[in-house]
């Protein structure tokens, strides 16, 4: 029976390049900075990046939980979207162990913030009612709105209000690398504007662990001593390091295969009864639909007995197109999809 994992991107497995660079590792003691496959992975970061430095984490999530306490303190406050996966989908990590709290603005369907909302959101400070606005936090591309894309122009509107307040923009860039793909924009233009940006390498580019996060030469300094805090200071490293490295090498571009697995999904996927699918809103890897009249956990099973798995017991679903997923799988996919919604 054919196998197909949709359910995120996190599900990929190394290449087999990366596998033979991750038993042929040179590694040292990360936390002495001696280990030469974590250093060449984080000075290669921050130069695609464009930024003066980098640190190697375990996961998106410390990524963001390390540069949101590296920036923010104590009582202090934090702007974010709604829809924010810091806000959502991180344990409020911030709040829990740094005492950061959240002020929400609204996301629109791109996952865009409006700029007059995150001015007016931005406490004044010389009023000890209120807390210290430490930082602002975009997210591209934004999951829970559909893997949609922000351009530089969109960060730049965000940087601008954030930076003439003195606050640092943060950009949770778990999958900025589909953007730069997307928008065909390298990624150092996407986020020229921002003081921070984590990206995942256990996403898209397929890595078995990590993240990287970047930003100027003082504020890893920083972010290094908040990732000893939480217990995310490694040893022999380089082992996972060095699937980082092939992944910024070889698998960059490749993301464009899933793009287009994607596109081919959401087409197929609208003619099917019974699902409510908008092409016009796909532009990377997350693929989101409804699933009408249907009793969704029971499809949900059907699915999985046939090797799908990705659906769930909610109205809506997401599938996620990545390495490992081919064309023929998509056209499995939605065989099966077509046959159990019909019956």
């Amino acid at each position: 029976m054919r196998e197909v994992d949709l359910r995120s991107d996190t599900v990929t497995h190394p290449s087999s390049e990366m596998r033979q660079a991750i038993a042929e590792a040179k590694v040292g003691d990360d936390v002495f900075r001696d280990d030469p496959s974590v250093n060449r992975l984080e000075q290669m970061a921050a130069d695609r990046m464009g930024k003066e430095a980098a640190v190697f984490v375990a996961s998106g999530t410390m990524g963001n939980l390390i540069s949101v306490l590296a920036h923010a303190g104590r009582g202090e406050e934090v702007i974010l979207g709604n829809e924010a996966h810091i806000f959502r989908s991180e344990g409020a990590g911030a709040a829990a162990l740094g005492g950061v709290s959240y002020h929400l603005v609204k996301n629109d369907e791109r996952g865009m913030l409006d700029p007059d909302e995150v001015k007016n959101a931005i406490r004044d400070s010389s009023n000890h009612h209120n807390p210290r606005t430490a930082l602002v936090a975009l997210e591209n591309t934004q999951n829970s709105c559909g893997g949609r894309v922000l351009t530089p122009e969109d960060t730049a509107l965000i940087a601008d209000v954030a930076h003439a307040n003195g606050i640092p923009l943060h950009i949770d860039g778990a999958r900025i690398f589909n953007a730069s793909v997307k928008l065909e924009t390298p990624v150092f233009e996407l986020v020229r504007d921002a003081d921070s940006v984590t990206f995942c390498l256990s996403k898209g580019l397929s890595c078995p662990v990590g993240s990287v996060v970047c930003g100027s030469n003082e504020f890893i300094e920083n972010a290094r001593r908040v990732r000893k805090m939480v217990g995310g200071g490694m040893r022999q490293a380089g082992f996972l390091a060095a699937a980082g490295i092939v992944a910024l090498d070889s698998m960059v571009e490749r993301l464009a295969e899933d793009h287009a697995n994607a596109t081919k999904l959401v087409n197929g996927l609208k003619k099917i009864p019974g699902i409510t699918i908008f092409p016009e809103k796909l532009e990377t890897n997350l693929v989101f639909f409804e699933i009408e009249h249907h009793d969704r956990a029971e499809l949900s099973r059907k699915l999985e007995s046939e090797g799908i798995k990705g659906g769930s017991a909610a109205r809506r679903w997401r599938f996620v197109t990545h390495y490992g997923i081919t064309s023929e799988d998509i056209d499995y996919t939605l065989d099966v999809m077509g046959n159990a919604l019909a019956s």
